[in-house]
C-alpha cells in the first residue's frame, strides 16, 4: 500500500502473543465502510517517482486522473459509507457522494491503522495508485456475505505491497508497526493478520503506478480510464 510518496519504515511490532479467535461476521447486515487513502496531487508532493520522464506538474495530473478513476470506482460499488481519507485539500476530482475525512499524523502505518479506527463496523481501505481497480474486483469483500467466515480481505500488490486490506472488526493495532512501501510490506501485513488469527481472503494481485514502466502497464490494463487518456495524451505530446 502506498498513498503519495514512501513513509519512513516504522518500528516492528510484534503479534500480542495470545492469538485471537477468528471471528467471521455472518451476513453483516450493515454494510461495510469503503476507503480511499489519498494525498492531494500536488506537483512536486505526488508520483516524484515518474520525474524526470514526466514533468512534476505531468505526474500531479496522472495523481489526479488516478484517483478520480479509483473514486469511480468506489461510487459505483456497494458500500455503507465512501469515505476519503486525505491529506491535503480536495479539487476538482472529487465527486458528490464522498465524505472526506483528514489523514491523522505519522507514518504511513499510523495513518492507516488511524483511518480504521475511525470505523465502527466491517471496513475495506485501498490507495489512489491503482486506478484499473473495478466495482468487480472490489465485490468479493463488498457482497452480502462478504464477512461469512471471513474475518479480512487482502489485495496483494505486484510491487511485494498490497492494494486492499480489509477487517470486519477494524484493529488499528493490526497495522501499526507494519514496515511500509518495502519489498515484503504484503508479507509482514499478511502475516500480522494470520498471526492474531484472523482468517483472511484474498483479491486479484494488481500493479501499483510507481514508475513510468508501472503507469504504462497500468494505462494498457485500463484503456477506458482518466489516467488512460492522460498517458497517451502526455505520450502523444512528445514529452516521454
Amino acid at each position: 500500500m502506498t498513498a503519495g510518496e514512501p513513509a519512513p519504515r516504522a518500528k516492528s511490532h510484534a503479534p500480542d502473543a495470545a492469538p485471537r479467535t477468528a471471528r467471521g461476521v455472518a451476513g453483516c447486515g450493515g454494510g461495510t465502510t469503503l476507503l480511499v487513502i489519498a494525498k492531494e496531487p500536488v506537483p512536486g508532493r505526488v508520483k516524484t517517482r515518474l520525474t524526470p520522464a514526466y514533468t512534476p506538474e505531468e505526474a500531479a495530473e496522472l495523481a489526479a486522473a488516478a484517483l478520480a478513476d479509483t473514486l469511480d470506482a468506489v461510487l459505483a460499488a456497494p458500500a455503507r459509507r465512501r469515505v476519503l481519507v486525505l491529506e491535503g485539500g480536495t479539487g476538482p476530482w472529487l465527486p458528490p457522494g464522498i465524505e472526506v475525512v483528514p489523514q491523522g499524523r505519522g507514518g504511513l502505518d499510523e495513518r492507516l491503522a488511524a483511518a480504521f479506527g475511525g470505523c465502527d463496523g466491517p471496513a475495506l481501505l485501498i490507495g489512489m495508485d491503482t486506478p484499473q481497480v473495478t466495482p468487480a474486483l472490489l465485490a468479493p469483500a463488498l457482497g452480502e456475505h462478504a464477512w461469512r467466515s471471513c474475518d479480512a480481505w487482502f489485495g496483494p500488490a505486484a510491487d511485494g505491497g498490497f492494494w486492499a486490506l480489509g477487517l470486519a472488526a477494524p484493529d488499528p493495532e493490526l497495522l501499526r508497526g507494519i514496515p511500509m512501501s518495502a519489498a515484503d510490506t504484503g508479507a509482514v501485513q499478511r502475516q500480522r493478520l494470520t498471526g492474531a488469527g484472523l482468517l483472511v481472503r484474498d483479491l486479484p494481485p494488481l500493479r501499483d503506478v510507481d514508475t513510468p514502466a508501472d503507469a504504462a502497464a497500468v494505462a494498457a490494463a485500463a484503456p477506458g480510464s482518466r489516467f488512460a487518456a492522460a498517458v497517451a495524451r502526455m505520450a502523444g505530446a512528445g514529452t516521454r
